[in-house]
């Protein structure tokens, strides 16, 4: 039997920048309000913002909108609730924990099972689910090969495509100490499960130069830190891949406090960062458009 093509991997053939402020979120929606926001729908899903959302909004209170996203948001909830996989009460343009297991079960209704069913959308299941729902993708995410590398650690091919054009501004080499698809390690909690996600040495580097370092690494669309013994970890500094189709659940928690100036660690703590060397928040795609 065929084997059936990865989410990731499958379609490759498709000067924003997200604020960092709140949409207040109301309590319920009555049902005229719903209404509204079904006819609120785009006609066009950008799966850039849809997958951001995806990663910024679950770990929120409430039902809040990340800015831009919300009109794609409603038209893949409202695609999913036609096919009864979602409630209409959801309906709203958050892309919440709800909805993350609404899209994961049609990414398996499709066959796709682990990384491919991770409730976030890729290019296939997005595309198969606009021709049903009504609506085409524009801005596609594609993450390339799984199987890629940079200095022999294990990366997608969009990671190590960010991972050279971060290099490229520094005056000295990224050198990885972990990469992506590595799951077991204790000491990394899931995040390096999946997609996306590598820690970079900075055993040669000096403080003013590991600050550049995570400075180039935002710069380009990761959302990186710099781990210190304060935070107990040996120095090094971790960097996620934004909007990355394959990232592990706990990382992409990680990228809803990088949004809001957090560390990423369990703490959710001040983001440590100097404020010369933060970015403005951004992803590949958006970087490349700049």
């Amino acid at each position: 039997m065929t084997r059936r093509p990865s989410e990731s991997s499958s379609a490759r053939s498709r000067r924003w920048v997200l604020t960092r402020g709140l949409i207040a979120a109301g309590a319920a929606a009555a049902p005229s309000l719903l209404l509204a926001r079904q006819a609120a729908a785009a006609t066009t899903v950008d799966m850039e913002l849809t997958v951001v959302a995806a990663m910024v909004d679950p770990p929120r209170t409430g039902s809040a909108v990340t800015p831009g996203a919300g009109p794609s948001v409603t038209a893949v909830e409202q695609a999913l609730a036609a096919k009864g996989l979602l409630s209409g009460t959801y309906v709203d343009g958050h892309y919440g924990t709800t909805t993350v297991a609404a899209y994961a079960a049609w990414q398996r209704s499709l066959g796709y099972t682990g990384l491919d069913a991770n409730g976030l959308p890729g290019p296939t299941s997005l595309t198969r689910l606009g021709q049903d729902g009504g609506f085409t993708v524009t801005r596609t995410i594609n993450i390339g090969s799984a199987t890629d590398a940079y200095g022999g650690r294990r990366v997608n091919t969009r990671t190590r495509n960010m991972l050279a054009a971060a290099d490229a501004k520094l005056s000295w080499s990224l050198a990885l100490t972990q990469g992506s698809y590595s799951p077991g390690n204790p000491d990394s909690a899931g995040t390096h499960d999946g997609g996306g996600v590598v820690d970079i040495s900075v055993s040669s580097m000096s403080a003013t130069e590991r600050w550049q370092t995570v400075k180039a690494l935002r710069d380009v669309g990761f959302a990186a830190w710099l781990r210190t013994p304060e935070q107990g970890f040996a120095y090094h500094i971790h960097a996620n891949a934004v909007a990355d189709t394959d990232m592990a659940g706990v990382a992409q928690a990680q990228v809803h406090d990088y949004y809001f100036g957090k560390n990423g660690l369990a703490s959710h703590a001040a983001d440590n960062t100097p404020a010369a060397y933060r970015s403005a928040f951004t992803w590949w795609e958006q970087y490349n458009r700049a």
